[in-house]
Protein backbone atom coordinates (compact mmCIF):
# COMPACT_ATOMS: atom_id res chain seq x y z
CA UNK A 1 0.00 0.00 0.00
CA UNK A 2 1.24 3.29 -1.17
CA UNK A 3 2.09 5.77 1.77
CA UNK A 4 0.56 9.64 1.33
CA UNK A 5 2.00 12.50 1.79
CA UNK A 6 1.04 14.53 5.09
CA UNK A 7 -0.82 16.96 2.70
CA UNK A 8 -2.89 14.35 1.35
CA UNK A 9 -3.38 13.17 4.49
CA UNK A 10 -4.86 16.13 5.64
CA UNK A 11 -6.96 16.39 2.02
CA UNK A 12 -8.56 12.73 2.91
CA UNK A 13 -9.32 13.20 7.01
CA UNK A 14 -10.64 16.90 5.52
CA UNK A 15 -13.23 14.45 2.84
CA UNK A 16 -14.04 12.02 5.65
CA UNK A 17 -14.47 15.03 7.90
CA UNK A 18 -17.11 16.29 5.50
CA UNK A 19 -19.10 12.70 5.41
CA UNK A 20 -19.74 12.49 9.31
CA UNK A 21 -20.66 16.49 9.16
CA UNK A 22 -24.26 15.83 7.41
CA UNK A 23 -24.79 11.85 7.26
CA UNK A 24 -28.12 12.00 6.69
CA UNK A 25 -27.39 14.53 3.20
CA UNK A 26 -24.33 12.54 2.80
CA UNK A 27 -21.32 15.05 0.67
CA UNK A 28 -21.40 14.00 -2.83
CA UNK A 29 -18.37 12.89 -4.57
CA UNK A 30 -18.35 15.81 -6.50
CA UNK A 31 -18.37 17.94 -3.28
CA UNK A 32 -15.62 16.00 -1.37
CA UNK A 33 -13.30 16.16 -4.78
CA UNK A 34 -13.66 20.22 -4.83
CA UNK A 35 -13.69 20.30 -0.89
CA UNK A 36 -10.45 18.59 -0.84
CA UNK A 37 -8.73 20.34 -4.44
CA UNK A 38 -8.45 16.49 -5.32
CA UNK A 39 -9.53 14.58 -8.51
CA UNK A 40 -12.44 12.37 -8.11
CA UNK A 41 -10.23 8.98 -9.20
CA UNK A 42 -7.52 10.24 -7.08
CA UNK A 43 -9.64 10.85 -3.70
CA UNK A 44 -11.70 7.32 -4.39
CA UNK A 45 -8.55 5.61 -4.68
CA UNK A 46 -6.38 7.18 -1.85
CA UNK A 47 -9.03 6.87 0.26
CA UNK A 48 -10.06 3.32 -0.30
CA UNK A 49 -5.73 2.64 0.60
CA UNK A 50 -6.27 5.28 3.61
CA UNK A 51 -9.36 3.57 5.67
CA UNK A 52 -10.04 0.65 3.89
CA UNK A 53 -12.76 1.62 2.06
CA UNK A 54 -13.72 3.74 -0.80
CA UNK A 55 -15.61 7.35 0.19
CA UNK A 56 -19.38 5.70 -0.84
CA UNK A 57 -18.89 2.75 1.46
CA UNK A 58 -17.77 4.62 4.30
CA UNK A 59 -20.88 6.84 4.08
CA UNK A 60 -23.23 3.94 4.09
CA UNK A 61 -21.57 2.63 7.48
CA UNK A 62 -22.05 5.90 9.18
CA UNK A 63 -25.41 5.54 7.97
CA UNK A 64 -25.98 2.18 9.77
CA UNK A 65 -24.41 3.07 12.59
CA UNK A 66 -26.82 5.99 13.18
CA UNK A 67 -29.85 3.71 12.03
CA UNK A 68 -28.97 1.11 14.89
CA UNK A 69 -28.76 4.35 17.29
CA UNK A 70 -32.26 5.05 16.28
CA UNK A 71 -33.83 1.22 16.45
CA UNK A 72 -31.83 0.83 19.79
CA UNK A 73 -33.83 3.94 20.76
CA UNK A 74 -37.18 2.05 19.47
CA UNK A 75 -37.22 4.46 16.92
CA UNK A 76 -39.47 2.23 13.58
CA UNK A 77 -37.50 0.54 11.51
CA UNK A 78 -39.27 3.08 8.32
CA UNK A 79 -38.25 6.48 10.40
CA UNK A 80 -34.54 5.07 11.35
CA UNK A 81 -34.24 4.55 7.34
CA UNK A 82 -35.18 7.91 6.70
CA UNK A 83 -33.47 9.63 9.64
CA UNK A 84 -30.26 7.76 8.31
CA UNK A 85 -29.99 9.17 5.04
CA UNK A 86 -31.28 6.26 2.97
CA UNK A 87 -34.16 7.05 0.73
CA UNK A 88 -35.71 3.45 -0.02
CA UNK A 89 -36.72 1.27 2.65
CA UNK A 90 -36.09 -1.76 0.42
CA UNK A 91 -32.40 -0.62 -0.21
CA UNK A 92 -31.84 0.30 3.56
CA UNK A 93 -32.85 -3.60 4.62
CA UNK A 94 -31.05 -4.99 1.97
CA UNK A 95 -27.86 -3.17 2.83
CA UNK A 96 -28.36 -3.80 6.74
CA UNK A 97 -28.97 -7.30 6.60
CA UNK A 98 -25.71 -7.58 4.06
CA UNK A 99 -23.41 -5.99 6.52
CA UNK A 100 -25.12 -6.84 9.75
CA UNK A 101 -26.18 -10.14 9.03
CA UNK A 102 -29.92 -10.19 10.17
CA UNK A 103 -32.81 -7.50 9.28
CA UNK A 104 -33.41 -4.29 11.05
CA UNK A 105 -36.36 -5.35 13.02
CA UNK A 106 -34.76 -8.48 14.05
CA UNK A 107 -31.16 -6.43 15.37
CA UNK A 108 -33.39 -4.25 16.78
CA UNK A 109 -35.96 -7.12 18.71
CA UNK A 110 -32.73 -8.54 19.85
CA UNK A 111 -30.96 -5.11 20.88
CA UNK A 112 -33.81 -3.86 22.67
CA UNK A 113 -34.46 -7.10 24.59
CA UNK A 114 -31.19 -7.09 25.99
CA UNK A 115 -31.35 -3.13 26.61
CA UNK A 116 -34.21 -3.64 28.17
CA UNK A 117 -32.36 -6.42 30.14
CA UNK A 118 -30.34 -4.00 31.75
CA UNK A 119 -32.76 -1.80 32.50
CA UNK A 120 -31.92 0.99 30.34
CA UNK A 121 -34.43 1.56 27.48
CA UNK A 122 -33.06 4.67 26.10
CA UNK A 123 -29.49 3.72 26.06
CA UNK A 124 -27.45 2.79 23.23
CA UNK A 125 -24.94 0.00 23.59
CA UNK A 126 -22.45 0.38 20.76
CA UNK A 127 -22.06 -2.80 18.50
CA UNK A 128 -18.47 -3.42 19.53
CA UNK A 129 -19.95 -3.99 23.27
CA UNK A 130 -22.92 -6.31 21.52
CA UNK A 131 -20.51 -8.37 19.96
CA UNK A 132 -18.10 -9.09 22.92
CA UNK A 133 -20.72 -10.20 25.77
CA UNK A 134 -23.91 -10.98 24.10
CA UNK A 135 -22.03 -13.76 22.28
CA UNK A 136 -22.92 -15.09 18.85
CA UNK A 137 -25.95 -16.95 19.32
CA UNK A 138 -27.81 -13.47 20.92
CA UNK A 139 -26.57 -10.88 18.60
CA UNK A 140 -25.52 -11.39 15.14
CA UNK A 141 -21.92 -10.08 14.20
CA UNK A 142 -21.68 -7.68 11.37
CA UNK A 143 -19.71 -8.47 8.68
CA UNK A 144 -17.06 -6.36 6.97
CA UNK A 145 -18.68 -2.82 5.59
Amino acid sequence: MPIVSRATLRRLVRARDLLHEDVQRGATLEELAAATGLSRGFLTRTFAQTFGIPPHRYLVALRLEQAKRALARGTSVTDACLESGFESLGTFSASFHRRVGVSPREWQRRTRCLVQALGMPALFIPSCFLERHAGPSDYARPEHV
